[in-house]
């Protein structure tokens, strides 16, 4: 059984006590939320090392990291160490999107060496294997995404609400289509002038990921590429899609979670989240950034950060990191690295918006350290403690920094009314 019929029958999993351990949940919400969508607990059966990520309403905002192979760089042992940087700097979560070399060779490596639940997006081999996206079938679908499941995968990018439908509504947009798999199930449907393969026997993939416990995450293969192009007819469209696909996955017992997009100027990121929980049913909603700007190559890891500390207050359970090589080109550790702790920092800003238990708490042990001029007790609560500690390096490590010396403000303050209160709050 899922994890999902598991809750249903009351049965307590050993995935499920370890996410109730590492969230501070109690059991009977935690079964609540997981039978209601609210919650999916990533854990394939074949997967037997994976460490249970449970991502959803009222658990810690997750972080993703996504490494992978392309047609010019395709070595497993360099997306490895991607994926070894990608996890020490605390990713939750990294997604395999090869598209060049041996992809079952890098998606085996990355497996057995990640104790991290693993993604994929197993159109990108389907259709590579085939000589193009308009040569895919069902069959060869199906057999690539049971490939990945038996290797393990955890979850898995299905773009199934990229439908016929949206066919003339794209073609409005500034930049078009900048979902690798939604560009591919477009060129098919073209092609064969023929509804969607995967939204006319999505049943069928169903079965084979109940079969596995891969949690379905459905893709948003019409998000925007541009702020120009966000919450327009198109995306709005497959959205409405993606909460009929939402509600038949858990009808057949299997977890969904609802990719969104994209880049979004600010003042629409809330309406989004808004729409994304009421179209799909509450299911946990993961995005990538999104980016409320498109200037700054680069710099896109900020935005990223900018973007997804406001979808995490507004609702967001789960961010994919966005690099500085975004829109450049293939990222190497140490952009997998910025990435990863840029998207920290945004989900943690956005637990401590939505009141997530521990949260706050981390902020005031750091107050308190900083106020007593605890370097040693400033680096434990840091996000990042190698980072601090280059920064700190050469520095004053006294009792006050090489910024204000002798006029440091929070001493000259605990002399003036006494260190008490100030420190122990």
């Amino acid at each position: 059984m899922t994890q999902l019929e598991n809750a249903r029958q009351g049965v307590i999993t050993d995935q499920m006590r370890q996410v109730r351990a590492d969230e501070g949940v109690e059991a009977e919400a935690l079964l609540e939320r997981i039978c209601g969508g609210l919650v999916v607990v990533l854990a394939n059966k074949e997967h037997g090392h994976v460490n249970a990520v449970g991502i959803g309403e009222g658990l810690r905002t997750k972080v993703n990291a996504n490494v992978g192979t392309s047609p010019g760089r395709s070595e497993p042992e360099g997306e490895l160490e991607k994926v070894r940087t990608a996890l020490s700097a605390g990713a939750d979560t990294v997604m395999d999107l090869s598209t060049g070399g041996d992809i079952d060779l890098t998606r085996r490596t990355i497996m057995e060496h990640s104790t991290a639940p693993v993604g994929t997006v197993p159109i990108y081999q389907a259709a590579i294997e085939v000589g193009g996206p308009e040569h895919m079938t069902l069959a060869s679908y199906l057999e690539v995404f049971e490939r990945h499941a038996k290797d393990g995968v955890d979850f898995a990018t299905v773009h199934a609400g990229v439908t016929l439908g949206a066919m003339p509504l794209v073609e409005k947009r500034l930049m078009g289509v900048v979902s690798r798999g939604g560009a591919f199930l477009l060129k098919w449907m073209a092609d064969s002038r023929r509804e969607s393969f995967l939204y006319e026997h999505f049943d069928e993939i169903l079965a084979m990921a109940r079969e596995y416990d891969v949690t379905m995450s459905l893709g948003d293969g019409l998000r925007p590429g541009c702020i120009e192009d966000a919450t327009d007819e198109a995306q709005l469209h497959e959205l409405r899609v993606l909460g009929e696909l939402a509600e038949r996955c858990r009808e057949a017992g299997v977890q969904v979670m609802i990719e969104g997009p994209g880049h979004v100027p600010l003042d629409q990121i809330e309406e989004n989240v808004r729409l994304a929980k009421e179209c799909c049913g509450g299911a946990p909603f993961y995005v990538l950034g999104p980016l409320p700007t498109d200037i700054a190559p680069g710099y896109d890891h900020i935005v990223g950060a900018i973007g997804g500390a406001l979808a995490g207050a507004y609702g967001a359970d789960f961010l994919c990191y966005v690099t500085p090589k975004e829109h450049v080109g293939l990222p190497g550790p140490e952009d997998v690295r910025d990435g990863v702790i840029a998207t920290r920092i945004a989900a943690h800003i956005a637990d401590v918006a939505k009141g997530i238990a521990g949260a706050r708490q981390l902020d005031a042990a750091m107050s308190r350290a900083r106020a007593a001029r605890d370097w040693d007790a400033m680096a434990r609560c840091a996000l990042d403690p190698d980072r601090f500690g280059v920064v700190l390096a050469g520095e004053e490590k006294d009792d006050r920094c090489s910024m204000c010396g002798e006029f440091c403000a929070i001493k000259l303050f605990q002399q003036t009314f006494g260190e008490g209160e100030s420190q122990t709050r």
